[in-house]
């Protein structure tokens, strides 16, 4: 089954502005993606929890993102790089370009956790930008972050398996994409017109992206760049099939576990940076 979801155009001042896909009920298990340009500290530091927060820069990526945590962490996030924050029960950080007035390309990716791990310590992983495998194809290029192409695998293993493959087209190549059964898949425009199986997707325009949620067989997603280059990046993942129950940036599986969450981020027991 095919279904469409919109972004929506959002800014935060002047220094953030963001295409956003917030469609958890269609994108299961991603619970919302924002693809970003920031160019100044935006958010200050803020709570998560039940879900992972992924920070991907992209490469044309001007500077870098400190990122720092509660857990004591403070890293280095390079354009091409992936860092990954699994909340679990709780945890507070923020993100900022490193130089002011540099623009970060990057996107925002928030991946659900299975309900028996949203009561976990929360933890981070990082990926370097020399770590990430490279697929050279006639025409195209996929760096694979997480998950698997063409016998190349990402060493990230997070909590939740998700597949995402950045892919840049030279002007008219095409590339087809194999996607397992079982999965939701689609297909974000980055820059150019790029056609999803037919579909033109034009990146400036923030389109609705089509998405094929989960197909009892496997498939393929065809990809072709339209009057020049294009890059896009392929999402995949298994449909955790549970209840979301959302406040703010806390995301658990019952009401009452967000209540609990709520209560001790209150009680401070998601720590400070």
């Amino acid at each position: 089954m095919t279904a469409f979801a919109r972004q929506q155009r959002m800014n935060h001042g002047r220094q953030f502005h963001a295409y956003g896909l917030h469609a958890a009920e269609l994108t299961n298990p991603f619970l919302g993606i924002d693809h970003a340009w920031m160019s100044g500290p935006t958010f200050p530091p803020h709570p998560h929890a039940g879900f992972s927060a992924v920070s991907y820069l992209f490469l044309d990526s001007q500077t870098w993102i400190e990122n720092r945590d509660s857990l004591g962490g403070r890293q280095k996030i390079l354009p091409g790089g992936l860092h990954w924050t699994a909340a679990g029960r709780g945890v507070v950080h923020e993100e900022n370009p490193a130089e002011p007035g540099q623009t970060v390309h990057m996107l925002q990716i928030f991946v659900n956790l299975p309900q028996h791990r949203q009561g976990d310590a929360p933890f981070a992983l990082a990926l370097a930008p020399q770590d990430v495998p490279v697929v050279t194809r006639p025409g195209a290029q996929v760096r694979v972050p997480l998950g698997e192409f063409a016998g190349q695998r990402s060493p990230l293993r997070p909590p939740t398996e998700v597949q995402l493959l950045d892919i840049a087209l030279d002007a008219d190549a095409e590339l087809s994409v194999p996607v397992a059964a079982g999965l939701t898949h689609f297909v974000l425009p980055i820059s150019g017109r790029v056609a999803i199986n037919d579909h033109v997707l034009d990146s400036s325009t923030g389109a609705p992206v089509p998405v094929q949620v989960a197909q009892a067989v496997a498939s393929s997603t065809r990809l072709h760049a339209i009057g020049g280059p294009a890059q896009a990046v392929l999402f995949a993942g298994q449909p955790l099939n549970q209840p979301v129950f959302w406040q703010g940036p806390l995301a658990m599986a019952s009401a009452g576990a967000l209540q609990q969450a709520l209560s001790a981020y209150r009680r401070g027991e998601f720590g400070q940076i």
